[in-house]
């Protein structure tokens, strides 16, 4: 077990890193935070006690416990209220972190303080946040998949809006969108040298390929510029396209290779795959970081009901000098999805079919602060019987 808790200890430091969250383990190198933590046993001897890691993004303070086993992310009195007993704060992670996020909140002058218990590895993992007040008071927020959240230019954007629940513009802008847009399809142009048809697949390619990150399918640092046939950048991006279709399980497998194929410009391109003197990376690992800057990382993880990637995709086909329709892209404007949600009534058990995927986009964005829509492909609904 020790083992594996190591090993959760080096994903969680894995993923602060990612999101450019410094932190300290096992202590603070914030010395009023260290004074506080010198007293925080948690056997209640009064002797010192550390968390994992502790972080301090802005003026909030993150306390972050994590264990092995999934079986340890929380443990709850039959009220349902986090127990504070010594067996659960010493065996469970969210318990941990609470202890030591009250003891800072009561023992520092910081009062704004995020706990975090983690479980589990990077494939299987449970990441639970609180708010913690210096009251014995806390917040139970929904869960998270990464701590994007927390990130110094996201974490005021959650607070307002998951603490303080106040209606915020946390995605992007639409000023930031058409910048984003425009730039992007300058870089394409600049760099690329690539024909109008193919702008919109080079990026929805790399989109995908992103969504590998997650499950280790994918690294951007593994973009070298390597010529070796089958080790070059574009080869690796089809790599990771190819197992983010499989694991949403595209199929038939010609169903899949067609799809594959709409992407070959990603490998069949010298200019996309060589080293570029301008920019002393490949073009394609220059559009990579790209994306995953402005616009990948910044809305994966956002509950909203408003379409980002579509908005994005629309401005961004804008400047190709169509409105995508000739690639088969047809964007349906939020107004009418809002609509036709608000005519339904669309609530949280029902079926949402919508071929085109915006009104799913739309309809789950009505019910985020309740279970998730029954969301289906297309053509998995085979017995579905429309009555006139």
């Amino acid at each position: 077990m020790a083992k594996k808790e190591a090993n959760t200890d080096l994903w969680v430091a894995k993923q602060l890193e990612a999101c450019k969250i410094s932190f300290d383990a096992q202590g603070s190198n914030i010395k009023e935070l260290n004074e506080a933590l010198k007293t925080a046993s948690k056997r209640g001897t009064g002797n010192a006690g550390y968390p994992e890691y502790v972080a301090v993004v802005r003026d909030f303070v993150l306390v972050i416990e994590d264990k092995a086993s999934l079986d340890k992310q929380i443990h709850l009195t039959d009220s349902g209220v986090i127990a504070t007993d010594t067996k659960s704060i010493t065996d469970y992670g969210v318990n941990s972190a609470y202890f030591y996020g009250k003891h800072i909140a009561q023992n520092s002058a910081f009062k704004k303080v995020f706990a975090l218990g983690v479980s589990g590895d990077e494939k299987h993992h449970a990441i639970t946040p609180l708010w913690v007040d210096d009251r014995e008071g806390y917040k139970r927020l929904p869960d998270i998949e990464s701590f994007v959240s927390f990130s110094p230019s996201n974490i005021q954007e959650y607070y307002t809006r998951y603490v303080l629940e106040e209606a915020t513009d946390i995605e992007k802008t639409t000023e930031q969108i058409l910048k984003d847009a425009a730039t992007l399809h300058e870089y394409l142009r600049t760099y690329g040298t690539l024909k109008d048809q193919d702008k919109p697949l080079v990026v929805a390619g790399i989109l995908l390929a992103l969504d590998e990150i997650d499950y280790g399918g994918f690294r951007m640092d593994s973009l070298t510029g390597d010529q070796l046939p089958g080790n070059r950048d574009g080869d690796k991006l089809m790599n990771a396209i190819r197992t983010r279709l499989t694991r949403s399980n595209v199929g038939p497998d010609a169903k899949k290779d067609k799809l594959l194929s709409e992407f070959s410009i990603l490998q069949t391109s010298f200019r996309l795959n060589e080293t570029n003197d301008v920019l002393g990376k490949t073009p394609l690992k220059y559009y990579t970081e790209f994306l995953y800057e402005h616009v990948f990382k910044n809305i994966k993880y956002q509950k909203t009901s408003e379409d980002f990637i579509g908005r994005f995709y629309g401005e961004f086909m804008s400047y190709s000098g169509g409105d995508g329709q000739t690639l088969g892209i047809i964007l349906t404007p939020r107004h009418i999805t809002d609509l036709m949600c608000d005519l339904v009534d669309v609530q949280a058990d029902d079926v949402v079919l919508d071929k085109r995927i915006a009104y799913l986009i739309q309809a789950n964005g009505k019910e985020k602060s309740s279970k998730a829509l029954d969301i289906r492909d297309f053509e998995d609904l085979t017995n579905l019987r429309i009555a006139a």
